[in-house]
């Protein structure tokens, strides 16, 4: 008797997954769904008036002005000056001047503490491990 009760759920199972299975065709030809719907075979082609490489990206319409005691020419017009006491970041190697992240220049110069003067350009969509301040790579540096 209780053979014949494990035997007739698992007989079930086995009906109920070869109907399953059998929905599939094989023959090449995809089968209609219950909705009545093909099958997606492949993605299809994008459009390309829609298409994200060929949509103009829009500018902001305002220019940011720089930090108060930051940069001396705004960011992108070539080179940028900032001067000032450098500070440790919260990760090692990492040198912070005025909320600005010193990427680059001169290691023996850039410590923290020592006055300075850099050049360089800010780059805020750079990657960093040092998480905090906006990157700025340094080109030139001196003490002052």
């Amino acid at each position: 008797m209780r053979t014949l009760r494990l035997a007739v759920p698992a007989l079930a199972l086995c009906v109920a997954l070869s109907a399953c299975g059998s929905q599939g065709g094989g023959g090449g030809t995809p089968t209609p769904t219950p909705t009545g719907a093909q099958p997606v075979t492949s993605q299809p082609t994008p459009d390309p008036s829609t298409s994200p490489e060929t949509i103009a990206p829009t500018t902001p319409s305002g220019v940011k002005s720089p930090k108060p005691g930051g940069p001396s020419t705004p960011p992108g017009v070539g080179a940028t000056t900032l001067s000032g006491t450098l500070q440790g970041g919260v990760e090692p190697n990492c040198v912070l001047l005025d909320g600005y992240l010193l990427l680059g220049g001169p290691r023996d110069v850039l410590r923290p503490g020592a006055r300075v003067e850099v050049t360089g350009r800010v780059e805020p969509g750079m990657m960093s491990t040092c998480q905090q301040g906006t990157p700025f790579v340094v080109t030139a540096a001196h003490r002052s």
